[in-house]
């Protein structure tokens, strides 16, 4: 499974992908991204996505909890892809 914690701000996204990469080192180190919103031209639109791969299902709930406090505490959320 891939979750994806989504930010507004590229330092809150890179502050995430270490503590993931912390906790969870079995799952390597999430990736940080930049995704534009559809039909925007502005910069300033852009989200910062931190993707986390979990393709053994290792996480279990309360890893998904923990990313999910994650996203809450830097103003994000969490989405499954």
């Amino acid at each position: 499974m891939r979750h994806l914690l989504v930010f507004a701000e590229r330092d809150d996204a890179e502050e995430v992908a270490e503590t993931v990469a912390g906790e969870f080192p079995a799952l390597g180190v999430p990736a940080v991204v930049r995704e534009t919103l559809a039909g925007e031209d502005d910069a300033e639109d852009a989200q910062w996505l931190v993707v986390v791969e979990d393709p053994s299902g290792a996480l279990r709930a309360e890893g998904v909890a923990r990313l999910d406090a994650l996203a809450e505490e830097y103003e994000g959320w969490r989405e499954t892809g």
